[in-house]
């Protein structure tokens, strides 16, 4: 009897202490903790039709100020191929392959070179050069370069789109601020967040987070047709968007739902795309996500712990743009030019033709293809467009279509 007891009171015993153990987790005498994260610098930004960041600085010695895309869809850096000539940068031609959804392409580097921003100097930027000619006759601003992952890696990066300010801290130990949610995507040199999206069917699946994609979301043609993720009825509208090689074709449609964290978005644009040049790497991701979302939110770039921290901003409600044209305007020889329409769409029913240059949006002359362009996303509305047709001018009245 007496051993009965002394073996109950060894197992109340041990379950005392067990429980003592849960309660109180053994830590180790010693823990390293990083030094608190050191504002180095905070510079303003502009930003472009679909949220596209351009940030202002400049290279080396030379004082010119150059316009970059803060890009989290950029594996490095790199510059624009006339901006390298234009400056005399060495370029020496690699063994290394980029590539875009239109095209891939094997790149020169331009090795050992600074980037000056306002109030912060990065030293031993290795830049890969690239043509972006098409993103500046589209955007109507030269485009000198990206910044992605050779930049973002080395700092905690904080996007604030209310007051179109960034700051850039040293890696290191900081308190997010209150409201927001943190997000730990798989991290190789892009972040890949999961997302879900739900139209037909529900999907969840790993997406890009893409800064520089000035679009809510692009999903992959074999993750649309796999999951039978659109509903029979959605509507496909033929447009088209560019990247690495060019112009890409593509489709336009919206989804019921796409969620972020906690945080639900309803009838969203997306672009559907076939993924000629494995971008996406299906079935390993499913597309990627834009800064048409991002943008609602002030966002932290955590790198260096693989963390990116959102929180909903004074755009967080913005309704969406729903707006249909068809109508592709680039900027050639200095004018903004009629270069593309997609059938049946609304351009080509409202008499546009391939070449018409664009004098004026509704009361708007500035010559100014982002404004021209946000004054045509207004859904179900009648807008007159002040065309030139070899060298008489004519008022062309349009119905934009809402996707809706």
């Amino acid at each position: 009897m007496r051993r009965n007891k002394s073996s109950i009171a060894n197992i109340i015993a041990g379950f005392i202490i067990f429980l003592c153990l849960l309660w109180h987790p053994v830590r180790a005498q010693e823990e390293f903790v990083p030094p608190p994260a050191k504002h180095l610098a905070s510079f303003s930004f502009t930003m472009l039709t679909g949220g596209i960041i351009i940030v202002h600085a400049a290279i080396d010695n030379f004082k010119d100020s150059l316009n970059f895309v803060l890009d989290t869809g950029s594996g490095g850096i790199s510059l624009d191929s006339t901006t390298c000539a234009y400056l005399g940068l060495p370029t020496k031609m690699s063994d290394r392959t980029v590539r875009g959804i239109a095209g891939m392409k094997m790149v020169e580097f331009t090795y050992n070179h600074s980037l000056h921003l306002q109030g912060l100097t990065v030293d031993n930027l290795d830049f890969h050069i690239n043509d972006y000619d098409i993103l500046t006759s589209a955007y109507g601003l030269r485009i000198d370069g990206i910044i992605g992952y050779s930049f973002l890696r080395r700092y905690m990066v904080m996007i604030d789109y209310e007051k179109m300010l960034i700051d850039v801290y040293t890696p290191g130990t900081y308190k997010y601020p209150r409201g927001g949610y943190l997000l730990r995507p798989q991290f190789t040199t892009l972040p890949m967040q999961q997302v879900t999206v739900r139209d037909n069917t529900l999907v969840t699946g790993k997406f890009y987070f893409d800064t520089g994609a000035g679009l809510c979301m692009l999903l992959n043609d074999d993750l649309v047709k796999d999951s039978s993720l659109l509903r029979s009825k959605r509507k496909l509208y033929p447009t088209e968007a560019e990247g690495l090689g060019g112009k890409k074709s593509m489709s336009f449609t919206v989804v019921k739902e796409v969620r972020v964290g906690p945080y639900r978005f309803r009838n969203v644009p997306v672009y559907v795309f076939d993924d000629v040049f494995g971008v996406t790497s299906y079935p390993v991701l499913g597309g990627l996500i834009g800064n048409d979302i991002l943008r609602r939110f002030n966002v932290i770039l955590n790198y260096p712990e693989q963390q990116i921290y959102i929180k909903p901003n004074k755009h967080y409600l913005d309704s969406f743009d729903y707006s249909y044209t068809g109508l592709g305007m680039y900027i050639v020889d200095g004018a903004i030019t009629v270069t593309d329409l997609m059938e049946k769409s609304p351009a080509v029913e409202a008499g546009f033709e391939i070449g018409d240059i664009v004098v004026g949006v509704e009361n708007d002359l500035s010559g100014n293809i982002q404004a021209y362009k946000t004054l045509l996303q207004n859904a179900r509305s009648k807008i007159k467009v002040l065309i030139s047709r070899k060298g008489e001018l004519m008022v062309i009245t349009i119905k934009v279509k809402s996707i809706l």
